[in-house]
């Protein structure tokens, strides 16, 4: 039996209505309309639905199990549409995505700066945060971690490559110092730390050293809270960095710096944007997920 989904949606309207009158009313028809869409319902389905009197409307047992089973439904399609509606509409309106500094400086930014050219009504905010915020609670629309930090109930989106770590120095520390040859005598070297706002501890240094990782906990004369704080400090001359290859690529092509520890230095997941499964995605984010979907 094929049901019409306009006369299911009428016996919905009833119910919440509480009366024919109201649900006339709210789908701009007539009370008699109302009437006659439930009492064919009713025929088709050869069930009562309503209990009907003068002063009352309440659900029989087969009206109330129909509710239960046809509600959620009807909401999904209705949420549906407005989603494909949306496509019809011009991308406008904000986005707002937590992510750490790097992502946002050699990931997002990249991919999205052409993009947003395109579509000035799109307004985006980028909120630098270390730490696995509850997107949902504070009202990000996504957020951007690396794999292995997200919640499974949340959709993920890889948005790029691995990315591997080193350890770098400029040559004009070097030449008072010996390279060092393993990862344990950073310890007794001049450090620069990054201290994670969210967590107020220093990044740990992380390390492949007999094919376990190992985390070392560095000291020097700098703490800094932002990656490229770290790195020009390392340009000038302060320590030791960690930090990712891709963001010190040019210097150490240049010369300004030079790599240590090759053999010992992991290389990272990618980075994936995530949101809510529940979210319904606008046009304006998904121009977003299109533009920072990474591309093999």
């Amino acid at each position: 039996m094929k049901e019409n989904l306009n006369d299911l949606s009428t016996f919905l309207t009833v119910i919440q209505e509480g009366s024919f009158t109201r649900a006339a009313v709210k789908s701009g028809t007539s009370q008699s309309a109302v009437s006659q869409t439930i009492s064919n319902l009713e025929a088709r389905l050869q069930l009562k639905l309503l209990n009907r009197t003068t002063r009352s409307l309440t659900l029989t047992e087969a009206g109330e199990r129909l509710a239960q089973l046809i509600g959620p439904a009807l909401e999904e399609i209705s949420d549906g549409l407005e989603q494909l509606s949306d496509l019809r509409d011009k991308p406008a309106g904000r986005v707002r995505i937590s992510a750490d500094e790097y992502a946002i400086q050699q990931v997002l930014w990249p991919k999205l700066a052409p993009v947003l050219r395109n579509f000035p009504d799109i307004h985006l905010e980028l909120i630098t945060d270390y730490g696995l915020v509850d997107i949902a609670r504070e009202r990000f629309d996504a957020g951007v971690r690396r794999g292995g930090l997200i919640a499974q109930d949340m959709v993920a989106i890889p948005i790029s490559a691995e990315h591997r770590m080193v350890v770098v120095v400029s040559p004009r520390y070097l030449p008072t110092q010996d390279f060092p040859e393993t990862p344990t005598e950073l310890l007794a070297l001049p450090c620069i730390n990054l201290q994670l706002p969210t967590h107020g501890q220093n990044l740990s240094w992380t390390f492949l050293i007999d094919g376990q990782e190992q985390k070392l906990r560095v000291k020097g004369q700098i703490i800094v809270n932002g990656i490229n704080q770290v790195h020009q400090a390392c340009l000038d001359g302060y320590g030791f960095a960690y930090l990712p290859q891709a963001l010190v690529q040019n210097d150490i092509a240049s010369g300004r710096l030079l790599t240590v520890l090759d053999d010992f230095t992991i290389t990272f997941p990618e980075y994936y944007l995530y949101y809510t499964s529940r979210l319904k995605s606008s046009a304006a984010f998904n121009v977003i997920i299109e533009a920072v979907r990474h591309k093999n």
